[in-house]
């Protein structure tokens, strides 16, 4: 009878455990976004901005891409992170259409995460008319920055496969499990 009141005990303690850790276990997400996910914009936005539910950094040296139609590939500059929102300027080139807003951050429990926001351009970007030696460099590192999806997403690590509580919940499972087998072994015994 001690064996089961033990079993019940734990038992009761890991569930409890385990619920009021489920909230300190979420992971921060995208929150809002300008341009917003879905919008239809007459004119490209000068600026962009990801407001995340908690603060970030910046996963890697080209953390923001904007793709669209016809292989169009923004110039985005140096973005900036302030707590929980991250900020960079963008120049538009394209025709009208679908764009891509791809975002790699880090969140402050080290998760890094890569998400996309899509939106439509209903009239093309207007192509700048004269390029400084500034922006031809940076054109010139837009191949690079849209060959860089590709490694990111082999970068998949086993959280982003399976969420941290379903690892708890399993443990938790096994541990019951061990109790229950110990528990039947000491009775046979008996």
């Amino acid at each position: 009878m001690r064996f089961k009141r033990l079993g019940a005990s734990l038992l009761v303690t890991g569930l409890a455990l385990l619920g009021t850790a489920s909230p300190a276990l979420a992971h921060s997400e995208l929150k809002s976004s300008d341009p917003a996910r879905g919008a239809s914009l007459a004119t490209p936005p000068t600026q962009i901005k990801l407001t995340f539910s908690g603060p970030v950094t910046l996963a890697d040296q080209n953390p923001i891409q904007i793709t669209g139609p016809e292989n169009a590939s923004w110039t985005v500059g140096r973005a900036e992170v302030a707590g929980a929102v991250v900020t960079a300027p963008v120049q538009a080139v394209g025709p009208a259409g679908e764009y891509t807003l791809r975002y790699k951050v880090t969140f402050e429990d080290t998760h890094a995460t890569s998400g996309s926001v899509k939106f439509n351009l209903t009239a093309p970007a207007a192509s700048p008319t004269s390029q400084s030696p500034t922006s031809q460099s940076q054109t010139s590192q837009a191949p690079t920055s849209s060959q860089a999806p590709a490694p990111q997403a082999g970068e998949t690590t086993p959280e982003d496969l399976v969420p941290t509580w379903v690892w708890i919940v399993l443990a938790v499972a096994v541990v019951v499990a061990g109790i229950v087998v110990a528990l039947r072994f000491t009775r046979r015994k008996d």
